[in-house]
């Protein structure tokens, strides 16, 4: 996305190809909440509810010490990505905008925290710096999906940085191996309390982060955009922790055709591909397809497809 062509579209009526190749070119795009996003949505928040209760989720944080806090979401995570509901209901969320459900494969959903005033920002409260998921092994073809399931301010919001769209950023990912970390860091997560020591990819030193751009939707909303999207957790400044969901999707006809964002600084070792599963009945990723994007070496211990407790 270059500085003059910053394209932002909001409840495109436009086909899921269209929309993708949009998408690979460095645009975005935000949907209002529909029927089936707010299903989704009011399934997470019943589970959140449920979980801290008798407390308000979004203020929880300033009852209880941070230990207590991951105590009660850690396990709330695998409890959502794991429910029979949770996939029919993402069924329904995709269908509705267009995605075609045997082209479409699904990675898990996660369930995301972010605490206010740096209360937890590591482990299941990990609030990322700059990155593009590329850089963790996702594929060019990755698409994001990101839902709120509160209100939410731009003061603990996601920034986008357009300004990287096609410029290099050193970052390390040469020395990420995804299957390495199946094995060891996505594990760790709930052990990282109060400062979170994996080692993951990431600028060695501060990158401008202006120009940026921040989307505040409604809850049950969608911010759409390219896994080679450069983007960053705001600090939250709000006093209220924000939830949200996030999910990921990959067209197979677009990865065996090559159609994706263009590389610019992406070089890990592996491939998440395998972690996808066909919308239509839960079908692994084609042996084939994932052998065109896999890259490196396998290391001893290493996990190809993980299968958490939690994700994250």
């Amino acid at each position: 996305m270059s500085a003059t062509n910053n394209t932002v579209f909001v409840d495109a009526d436009v086909p899921d190809e269209v929309r993708r190749e949009r998408l690979y070119n460095g645009q975005l795009f935000l949907y209002t909440a529909t029927d089936a996003t707010r299903a989704l949505r009011d399934f997470a928040a019943e589970m959140v509810e449920e979980a801290f209760a008798p407390y308000d989720p979004v203020t929880a944080q300033f009852d209880m010490s941070v230990e207590q806090w991951v105590e009660i979401f850690g396990p709330c995570k695998p409890r959502f990505i794991h429910h029979p509901k949770t996939k029919g209901l993402m069924r329904e969320v995709l269908a509705g905008l267009g995605c075609d459900l045997e082209e479409t494969y699904l990675d898990v959903p996660r369930l995301r925290g972010v605490t206010s005033d740096a209360y937890l920002s590591s482990g299941v409260g990990y609030a990322h710096p700059m990155h593009r998921d590329t850089w963790w092994s996702a594929p060019l073809a990755q698409l994001n999906w990101w839902m709120p399931i509160y209100p939410f301010e731009s003061e603990s919001s996601m920034a986008f940085h357009p300004a990287f769209w096609d410029k290099p950023v050193e970052n390390h990912s040469e020395e990420f191996n995804y299957y390495e970390w199946n094995a060891v860091g996505r594990a760790q997560a709930a052990s990282q309390i109060h400062k979170d020591e994996r080692k993951q990819p990431h600028p060695p030193e501060d990158l401008p982060r202006d120009p940026q751009v921040r989307f505040v939707v409604p809850p049950g909303g969608l911010i759409v955009f390219s896994a080679q999207q450069l983007h960053s957790t705001v600090p939250n400044t709000s006093g209220r922790s924000r939830f949200s969901i996030d999910f990921r999707t990959v067209n197979v006809a677009d990865l065996r055709a090559g159609r994706a964002a263009p590389n610019a600084d992406s070089h890990p070792e592996g491939t998440s591909l395998r972690d996808f599963r066909r919308m239509s009945d839960e079908a692994a990723m084609p042996d084939e397809v994932v052998a065109q994007y896999d890259s490196g070496e396998v290391p001893e211990g290493a996990v190809l497809v993980y299968a958490p407790e939690g994700a994250s």
